[in-house]
């Protein structure tokens, strides 16, 4: 039986000596997962930008234009949940197809939508399949990589989901004058099919297998809280993905609009800047992963916190298109380079019995708060001012760092349980 995660929590970081190099099957993973999570960010995206044109379809009000949002996110929270406890006990692989065909069938039926209640339902329902993605890709990568390599990996499976996001502030303005927002949703089944394809063509990792034998400690959710130590960390790991998800929606859902009200930018414009937004994250998230491999996970994550913290606040005072441009980048860079480490870092807090029910859980739990993100950034927007809203997003990042302080140990390229 493997040893308990009290005893992982207690034991110094094992420092990385040996060099591995992946296989072909840790790629085809790696390939598969990064796929997985582009469809979710080219879906949520997609969303952001066709909000406006679905309100007027739908004639939808402000919050119930939210609430799309809101509810995707809030279906991915369950999602997260059951995927994450089956895949601890099917099959990583196996239960990530049945999320793709969840997602493929309900993002279609979106397109057929008549009114608010029943796109409400489809987006929900394709949410709990997007729930899926992050954790048990994560979980994937970490399983096949080796140690000295692991928060790279994870880094790369994060720049999927930017890729989707690339992909989906490139695309809408081209499809969305000809095809409406019917069929962009339409559209949003090209990645779910790709990656379904992907995945049928890989096997469950060696280790999952080889430790999917020995007797189970309990239940994958109840490991998350089985001690204090154990229960220590899960909640910074949920104050941190909370963190995490509530920046990066308050700003993406409504950078297009922000941009749109505040200096008349049109959709293709405001398209072109939040591209250039999603490219520093990209940067931020490459650049986090080959950090933390090298440095650790803690000093990384206090680097990038304290960053995006005082980048909020330079990025709200901004007004000419050029320190927009620039200022957006930098910006992205620390607000969404931190994703780069949560799959390597819970990979190596939790084992292998409940690593994908930690990835999913605590990642979508902070999802269902990030939910509430873009509905807090809008109310707030009215009542006051998008610049002071964003401004204020600093203090969540000041939260995290104490979180990281107080409650995330280092871990850095220990073996997998």
């Amino acid at each position: 039986m493997p040893p308990s995660l009290r005893d992982s929590l207690s034991r110094s970081p094992v420092p990385v000596h040996s060099a591995g190099q992946p296989d072909s099957y840790a790629k085809k993973a790696l390939l598969a997962s990064a796929v997985g999570y582009a469809m979710d960010g080219f879906d949520l995206l997609i969303l952001g930008f066709i909000l406006s044109a679905v309100s007027a379809s739908l004639k939808l009000s402000a919050a119930q234009a939210g609430s799309l949002v809101t509810g995707t996110l809030l279906g991915a929270v369950i999602g997260g949940l059951a995927f994450g406890v089956l895949s601890d006990y099917v099959g990583r692989v196996k239960v990530l197809s049945w999320t793709i065909l969840l997602f493929a069938v309900f993002t279609g039926l979106c397109a057929l939508s008549r009114g608010y209640w029943d796109l409400l339902t489809y987006r929900t329902i394709a949410g709990i399949g997007l729930g899926g993605e992050f954790g048990i890709g994560m979980a994937l990568a970490a399983e096949t990589w080796p140690a000295n390599m692991r928060a790279r990996v994870s880094s790369y499976v994060g720049l999927g989901w930017q890729s989707g996001v690339l992909a989906a502030a490139l695309v809408t303005p081209l499809l969305l004058p000809h095809i409406g927002w019917r069929g962009m949703f339409a559209v949003g089944l090209v990645p779910a099919l790709v990656s379904f394809i992907i995945r049928r063509a890989i096997g469950e990792p060696e280790l999952f297998v080889e430790r999917s034998r020995a007797r189970r400690e309990g239940m994958p959710v109840w490991m998350l809280v089985k001690d204090t130590p154990t229960t220590k960390v899960s909640v910074g790991m949920f104050i941190l993905c909370s963190v995490q998800n509530f920046g990066y929606f308050g700003l993406m859902i409504w950078l297009p609009t922000y941009l749109s009200r505040q200096f008349g930018y049109t959709l293709t414009r405001s398209a072109v800047w939040t591209a250039v937004t999603v490219l520093g994250m990209c940067c931020g998230i490459w650049t986090f992963g080959q950090l933390a491999d090298r440095i650790g996970r803690r000093p990384v994550f206090f680097a990038f916190q304290a960053g995006a913290a005082i980048m909020v606040v330079v990025y709200a005072t901004l007004t000419t298109p050029a320190a927009l441009l620039i200022g957006g980048a930098v910006m992205g860079a620390f607000v969404n380079g931190m994703l780069g480490g949560y799959g390597a870092l819970m990979s190596e807090l939790y084992p292998t019995q409940a690593r994908a029910t930690a990835q999913n859980v605590l990642f979508n739990l902070g999802r269902a708060v990030g939910g509430f993100g873009p509905v807090a950034v809008g109310t707030m927007a009215v009542r006051y001012s998008f610049h002071l809203t964003i401004a204020l997003l600093a203090v969540i990042y000041v939260i995290d760092m104490v979180a990281t302080a107080l409650l995330i140990p280092e871990r850095r390229g220990t073996a997998l349980e």
